[in-house]
Protein backbone atom coordinates (compact mmCIF):
# COMPACT_ATOMS: atom_id res chain seq x y z
CA UNK A 1 0.00 0.00 0.00
CA UNK A 2 1.69 3.60 -0.94
CA UNK A 3 1.26 6.34 1.31
CA UNK A 4 1.76 9.20 0.00
CA UNK A 5 1.42 12.67 1.37
CA UNK A 6 -1.09 15.12 -0.16
CA UNK A 7 -2.89 12.06 -2.16
CA UNK A 8 -3.32 9.45 0.80
CA UNK A 9 -3.99 11.65 3.86
CA UNK A 10 -7.32 10.38 5.07
CA UNK A 11 -9.21 10.49 8.15
CA UNK A 12 -8.39 6.98 7.99
CA UNK A 13 -4.97 6.63 7.16
CA UNK A 14 -2.84 6.44 10.67
CA UNK A 15 0.32 6.16 8.48
CA UNK A 16 0.72 9.26 7.58
CA UNK A 17 -0.26 10.93 10.76
CA UNK A 18 2.90 13.45 11.89
CA UNK A 19 4.40 11.95 14.86
CA UNK A 20 4.50 15.55 16.72
CA UNK A 21 0.79 15.46 16.69
CA UNK A 22 1.29 13.06 19.33
CA UNK A 23 3.33 14.80 21.18
CA UNK A 24 1.99 16.62 24.92
CA UNK A 25 3.79 18.97 26.72
CA UNK A 26 7.04 16.90 28.56
CA UNK A 27 9.68 17.67 30.82
CA UNK A 28 12.23 15.99 29.10
CA UNK A 29 14.67 14.04 32.18
CA UNK A 30 18.57 14.21 30.54
CA UNK A 31 21.46 12.74 32.53
CA UNK A 32 24.75 14.32 32.51
CA UNK A 33 27.08 11.91 31.22
CA UNK A 34 29.61 12.53 34.25
CA UNK A 35 27.58 11.10 36.77
CA UNK A 36 27.84 8.22 38.40
CA UNK A 37 25.93 5.21 37.47
CA UNK A 38 24.18 4.95 40.81
CA UNK A 39 23.38 8.67 40.10
CA UNK A 40 21.69 8.11 36.67
CA UNK A 41 19.80 5.51 38.44
CA UNK A 42 18.23 7.58 41.45
CA UNK A 43 17.62 9.91 37.95
CA UNK A 44 15.38 7.57 36.61
CA UNK A 45 13.49 6.08 39.63
CA UNK A 46 12.73 9.80 41.65
CA UNK A 47 11.27 10.81 37.97
CA UNK A 48 9.27 7.63 37.36
CA UNK A 49 10.87 7.14 33.76
CA UNK A 50 12.52 4.12 32.53
CA UNK A 51 15.01 6.04 30.33
CA UNK A 52 16.88 8.92 29.81
CA UNK A 53 19.21 10.68 27.31
CA UNK A 54 22.62 11.29 28.25
CA UNK A 55 24.28 13.88 26.93
CA UNK A 56 28.20 14.84 27.35
CA UNK A 57 28.45 17.75 30.19
CA UNK A 58 32.09 18.86 29.39
CA UNK A 59 31.47 19.89 26.12
CA UNK A 60 30.22 23.74 25.39
CA UNK A 61 27.78 22.26 23.09
CA UNK A 62 24.83 19.75 23.83
CA UNK A 63 25.93 16.55 22.31
CA UNK A 64 23.79 13.72 23.03
CA UNK A 65 26.29 10.46 23.58
CA UNK A 66 23.36 7.69 24.28
CA UNK A 67 20.23 6.71 26.29
CA UNK A 68 20.61 5.20 30.08
CA UNK A 69 18.02 2.70 30.52
CA UNK A 70 17.18 -0.51 33.47
CA UNK A 71 18.67 -2.92 30.63
CA UNK A 72 22.16 -0.92 31.31
CA UNK A 73 21.64 -1.32 34.86
CA UNK A 74 21.29 -4.78 34.39
CA UNK A 75 24.13 -5.18 32.05
CA UNK A 76 26.70 -2.87 34.64
CA UNK A 77 25.86 -5.11 37.76
CA UNK A 78 26.26 -8.30 35.33
CA UNK A 79 29.74 -6.93 33.95
CA UNK A 80 30.42 -5.87 37.74
CA UNK A 81 29.09 -8.62 39.63
CA UNK A 82 29.50 -11.60 37.37
CA UNK A 83 32.05 -10.87 35.40
CA UNK A 84 29.47 -11.29 32.10
CA UNK A 85 30.74 -9.30 29.04
CA UNK A 86 27.30 -8.26 27.05
CA UNK A 87 26.58 -10.52 24.29
CA UNK A 88 26.74 -8.33 21.77
CA UNK A 89 30.47 -7.62 23.23
CA UNK A 90 31.27 -11.18 23.32
CA UNK A 91 30.81 -11.20 19.15
CA UNK A 92 33.46 -8.88 18.35
CA UNK A 93 36.81 -8.88 18.67
CA UNK A 94 38.63 -8.21 22.03
CA UNK A 95 36.94 -6.18 24.53
CA UNK A 96 36.31 -2.15 24.31
CA UNK A 97 37.43 0.87 26.10
CA UNK A 98 34.21 1.30 28.17
CA UNK A 99 33.98 -2.35 29.46
CA UNK A 100 38.12 -2.21 30.41
CA UNK A 101 37.72 0.81 31.38
CA UNK A 102 34.40 -0.53 33.89
CA UNK A 103 35.75 -3.26 35.11
CA UNK A 104 38.89 -1.19 36.15
CA UNK A 105 37.10 1.21 37.77
CA UNK A 106 35.04 -1.37 39.71
CA UNK A 107 38.18 -3.43 40.80
CA UNK A 108 39.80 -0.22 42.11
CA UNK A 109 36.45 0.87 44.21
CA UNK A 110 35.77 4.21 41.65
CA UNK A 111 32.99 5.53 40.63
CA UNK A 112 31.64 4.72 36.97
CA UNK A 113 30.00 7.76 34.75
CA UNK A 114 27.08 6.64 33.09
CA UNK A 115 28.25 7.80 29.95
CA UNK A 116 30.38 4.67 30.02
CA UNK A 117 27.40 2.38 31.20
CA UNK A 118 25.26 3.55 28.06
CA UNK A 119 23.84 1.57 25.85
CA UNK A 120 25.63 -0.79 27.47
CA UNK A 121 22.85 -3.42 27.10
CA UNK A 122 22.07 -2.31 22.95
CA UNK A 123 17.98 -2.84 23.72
CA UNK A 124 17.13 1.32 23.52
CA UNK A 125 19.90 2.61 21.28
CA UNK A 126 19.67 6.68 21.03
CA UNK A 127 17.01 7.42 18.16
CA UNK A 128 16.20 10.80 17.16
CA UNK A 129 13.02 12.12 14.44
CA UNK A 130 11.69 15.05 13.76
CA UNK A 131 8.13 16.18 14.28
CA UNK A 132 7.49 16.00 10.99
CA UNK A 133 8.22 12.26 10.43
CA UNK A 134 5.04 9.74 10.18
CA UNK A 135 3.49 7.39 12.49
CA UNK A 136 4.56 4.99 9.94
CA UNK A 137 8.03 6.03 10.41
CA UNK A 138 8.05 5.46 14.16
CA UNK A 139 6.13 1.91 14.14
CA UNK A 140 8.72 1.15 11.64
CA UNK A 141 11.46 1.66 13.81
CA UNK A 142 9.06 0.05 16.84
CA UNK A 143 8.77 -2.59 15.25
CA UNK A 144 12.57 -3.68 14.82
CA UNK A 145 12.87 -3.85 19.08
CA UNK A 146 13.69 0.16 19.65
CA UNK A 147 11.60 1.10 23.23
CA UNK A 148 11.66 5.14 22.49
CA UNK A 149 12.61 7.45 20.08
CA UNK A 150 13.77 11.04 20.73
CA UNK A 151 11.47 13.84 18.76
CA UNK A 152 14.09 16.63 18.05
CA UNK A 153 12.98 20.33 17.45
CA UNK A 154 14.52 21.88 14.70
CA UNK A 155 17.63 23.48 16.62
CA UNK A 156 18.41 19.94 17.22
CA UNK A 157 17.16 19.54 20.99
CA UNK A 158 14.86 17.29 22.37
CA UNK A 159 11.48 18.11 21.97
CA UNK A 160 9.85 14.80 23.50
CA UNK A 161 10.19 11.02 23.22
CA UNK A 162 7.82 8.55 21.91
CA UNK A 163 7.10 5.58 23.20
CA UNK A 164 6.00 2.54 21.97
CA UNK A 165 2.99 2.32 24.49
CA UNK A 166 2.19 6.19 23.54
CA UNK A 167 2.04 4.78 19.53
CA UNK A 168 -0.06 1.40 20.66
CA UNK A 169 -2.43 3.13 23.01
CA UNK A 170 -2.79 6.45 20.15
CA UNK A 171 -3.99 3.76 17.88
CA UNK A 172 -5.93 1.72 20.17
CA UNK A 173 -7.87 4.51 21.38
CA UNK A 174 -8.74 5.95 18.28
CA UNK A 175 -9.66 2.55 16.30
CA UNK A 176 -12.91 4.06 14.90
CA UNK A 177 -11.23 6.26 12.68
CA UNK A 178 -8.77 3.49 11.44
CA UNK A 179 -10.57 0.50 9.53
CA UNK A 180 -7.29 -1.22 9.16
CA UNK A 181 -6.87 -1.11 13.25
CA UNK A 182 -9.52 -1.41 14.08
CA UNK A 183 -10.02 -4.83 11.83
CA UNK A 184 -6.59 -6.00 13.43
CA UNK A 185 -8.01 -5.32 16.95
CA UNK A 186 -11.05 -8.34 15.94
CA UNK A 187 -8.59 -10.70 15.14
CA UNK A 188 -7.10 -13.49 17.55
CA UNK A 189 -3.53 -13.48 18.33
CA UNK A 190 -3.72 -17.37 16.97
CA UNK A 191 -4.90 -15.52 13.63
CA UNK A 192 -2.29 -13.15 14.03
CA UNK A 193 0.61 -15.70 14.53
CA UNK A 194 1.42 -14.35 17.76
CA UNK A 195 1.99 -15.48 21.28
CA UNK A 196 3.21 -19.39 19.65
CA UNK A 197 6.85 -18.16 20.57
CA UNK A 198 9.08 -20.58 23.32
CA UNK A 199 9.82 -19.03 26.24
CA UNK A 200 12.55 -17.64 29.04
CA UNK A 201 11.39 -18.78 32.04
CA UNK A 202 13.73 -18.90 35.72
CA UNK A 203 12.38 -21.45 38.22
CA UNK A 204 11.02 -19.96 41.40
CA UNK A 205 13.73 -20.78 43.70
CA UNK A 206 16.30 -19.78 41.36
CA UNK A 207 18.49 -16.42 42.53
CA UNK A 208 17.02 -12.92 40.44
CA UNK A 209 20.62 -13.02 39.73
CA UNK A 210 20.48 -15.76 37.20
CA UNK A 211 17.20 -14.80 36.11
CA UNK A 212 18.88 -10.96 35.00
CA UNK A 213 21.67 -13.17 33.79
CA UNK A 214 19.26 -15.09 31.40
CA UNK A 215 17.33 -12.32 30.35
CA UNK A 216 20.80 -10.55 29.31
CA UNK A 217 22.37 -13.72 27.30
CA UNK A 218 19.26 -13.98 25.35
CA UNK A 219 18.86 -9.77 24.70
CA UNK A 220 15.13 -9.67 26.38
CA UNK A 221 13.65 -7.49 28.86
CA UNK A 222 11.42 -10.24 30.73
CA UNK A 223 11.38 -13.87 31.58
CA UNK A 224 8.69 -16.00 33.27
CA UNK A 225 8.79 -16.91 36.94
CA UNK A 226 7.28 -20.98 37.15
CA UNK A 227 6.54 -23.24 39.48
CA UNK A 228 7.67 -26.51 39.35
CA UNK A 229 4.73 -27.63 37.42
CA UNK A 230 5.20 -24.90 34.93
CA UNK A 231 2.73 -22.63 36.05
CA UNK A 232 3.20 -19.35 36.04
CA UNK A 233 3.57 -17.15 39.21
CA UNK A 234 4.98 -14.04 37.95
CA UNK A 235 7.72 -12.50 35.58
CA UNK A 236 10.74 -10.48 36.46
CA UNK A 237 11.25 -7.33 33.88
CA UNK A 238 13.72 -5.22 33.02
CA UNK A 239 12.49 -2.18 34.98
CA UNK A 240 12.14 -4.31 37.85
CA UNK A 241 15.52 -3.92 39.07
CA UNK A 242 14.89 -0.46 40.24
CA UNK A 243 14.00 -2.37 43.20
CA UNK A 244 17.45 -3.21 43.70
CA UNK A 245 18.59 -0.03 43.09
CA UNK A 246 16.16 2.22 45.78
CA UNK A 247 18.39 2.31 48.68
CA UNK A 248 21.25 0.23 47.07
CA UNK A 249 19.65 -2.89 48.56
CA UNK A 250 22.24 -5.58 46.27
CA UNK A 251 21.29 -7.97 48.47
CA UNK A 252 18.19 -8.62 46.92
CA UNK A 253 19.70 -10.14 43.82
CA UNK A 254 20.53 -13.08 45.78
CA UNK A 255 16.82 -13.65 46.88
CA UNK A 256 14.74 -16.31 44.89
CA UNK A 257 12.92 -15.17 41.82
CA UNK A 258 9.50 -16.13 44.27
CA UNK A 259 10.64 -14.54 47.16
CA UNK A 260 11.57 -11.11 44.71
CA UNK A 261 8.02 -11.03 42.52
CA UNK A 262 6.26 -11.32 45.71
CA UNK A 263 8.38 -8.07 46.81
CA UNK A 264 7.67 -6.49 44.01
CA UNK A 265 4.04 -6.93 43.75
CA UNK A 266 4.04 -6.04 47.79
CA UNK A 267 5.36 -2.54 46.46
CA UNK A 268 3.53 -1.88 43.51
CA UNK A 269 0.26 -2.42 45.61
CA UNK A 270 1.51 -0.21 48.01
CA UNK A 271 2.84 2.50 45.39
CA UNK A 272 -0.34 2.37 43.50
CA UNK A 273 -2.84 1.88 46.26
CA UNK A 274 -4.22 -1.09 44.68
CA UNK A 275 -3.25 -4.80 43.24
CA UNK A 276 -1.90 -4.83 40.14
CA UNK A 277 -4.83 -6.45 37.25
CA UNK A 278 -2.87 -9.67 36.59
CA UNK A 279 -1.36 -10.64 33.19
CA UNK A 280 -1.12 -14.45 32.67
CA UNK A 281 -4.70 -14.80 31.55
CA UNK A 282 -4.75 -14.41 27.82
CA UNK A 283 -5.14 -17.22 25.74
CA UNK A 284 -4.69 -17.71 21.66
CA UNK A 285 -7.66 -17.28 20.98
CA UNK A 286 -7.74 -13.82 22.76
CA UNK A 287 -8.75 -11.03 20.31
CA UNK A 288 -5.54 -8.52 20.13
CA UNK A 289 -7.93 -5.25 21.28
CA UNK A 290 -8.36 -7.08 24.19
CA UNK A 291 -4.80 -8.22 25.09
CA UNK A 292 -3.61 -4.38 24.34
CA UNK A 293 -6.54 -3.39 26.73
CA UNK A 294 -4.75 -5.52 29.56
CA UNK A 295 -1.28 -4.48 28.57
CA UNK A 296 -2.57 -0.72 29.18
CA UNK A 297 -4.20 -1.42 31.94
CA UNK A 298 -1.44 -2.95 33.68
CA UNK A 299 1.17 -0.42 32.40
CA UNK A 300 2.86 -3.69 31.01
CA UNK A 301 5.01 -4.03 27.96
CA UNK A 302 4.45 -7.38 27.77
CA UNK A 303 1.72 -10.24 28.49
CA UNK A 304 2.17 -13.38 28.76
CA UNK A 305 0.06 -16.36 26.66
CA UNK A 306 -1.00 -19.15 29.04
CA UNK A 307 -2.75 -22.59 27.95
CA UNK A 308 -5.33 -24.32 29.92
CA UNK A 309 -3.21 -25.18 32.40
CA UNK A 310 -1.92 -22.07 33.00
CA UNK A 311 1.69 -22.63 32.02
CA UNK A 312 3.14 -19.70 29.74
CA UNK A 313 3.61 -20.78 25.90
CA UNK A 314 4.52 -17.53 24.96
CA UNK A 315 4.55 -13.92 24.83
CA UNK A 316 2.91 -10.67 22.83
CA UNK A 317 5.40 -7.74 23.54
CA UNK A 318 4.42 -4.08 22.00
CA UNK A 319 6.82 -4.55 19.71
CA UNK A 320 5.22 -7.79 18.25
CA UNK A 321 2.08 -5.68 17.99
CA UNK A 322 4.37 -2.55 16.50
CA UNK A 323 5.51 -5.51 13.72
CA UNK A 324 1.48 -6.34 13.17
CA UNK A 325 0.80 -2.84 12.50
CA UNK A 326 3.41 -2.37 10.32
CA UNK A 327 2.90 -5.67 8.21
CA UNK A 328 -0.69 -4.53 7.84
CA UNK A 329 0.86 -1.05 6.42
CA UNK A 330 2.96 -2.95 3.49
CA UNK A 331 5.96 -2.80 5.81
CA UNK A 332 8.62 -6.38 5.35
CA UNK A 333 9.95 -7.04 8.56
CA UNK A 334 11.24 -10.48 8.13
CA UNK A 335 14.52 -11.84 9.27
CA UNK A 336 15.00 -7.71 10.39
CA UNK A 337 18.44 -8.23 12.71
CA UNK A 338 17.58 -6.24 15.63
CA UNK A 339 14.61 -8.22 16.37
CA UNK A 340 15.76 -7.59 20.32
CA UNK A 341 12.22 -8.91 21.90
CA UNK A 342 11.57 -12.10 20.13
CA UNK A 343 11.18 -15.37 23.18
CA UNK A 344 13.40 -18.00 23.08
CA UNK A 345 13.65 -21.56 24.68
CA UNK A 346 15.65 -21.20 27.85
CA UNK A 347 15.44 -21.35 31.54
CA UNK A 348 17.61 -21.53 34.69
CA UNK A 349 16.90 -23.52 37.96
CA UNK A 350 19.48 -23.02 39.81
Amino acid sequence: MAHREGLSVKPHDWCMIQTGSLMKEQKVITIDGSLPVEDACTILIKNNISSAPVYDGAKSTTEYVGMFDYGDVIAYLLLVLLDQVPSHFQQSEGETFEITDIIRRAIQGQSVPVKLASDLSQKNPFYSILPESTLLSAIEEFACGTHRVCVLDHSGGIKGILSQSTVVEYLYSNRKQFPSIEKLLGQTLRQLGLGETDVISAGSDARVLDALSLMSQHGVSSVAVVGANGVALGNISMTDIKHVMKGFKHNLLWTTCFQFVSMVKTEQGIEDGQDRLPVFDVRLDTRLGFAIAKLLATRSHRVWVTDEMGRPIGVVSLTDISRVFASSAGIQMQGNPRRASMAVRGSVNV
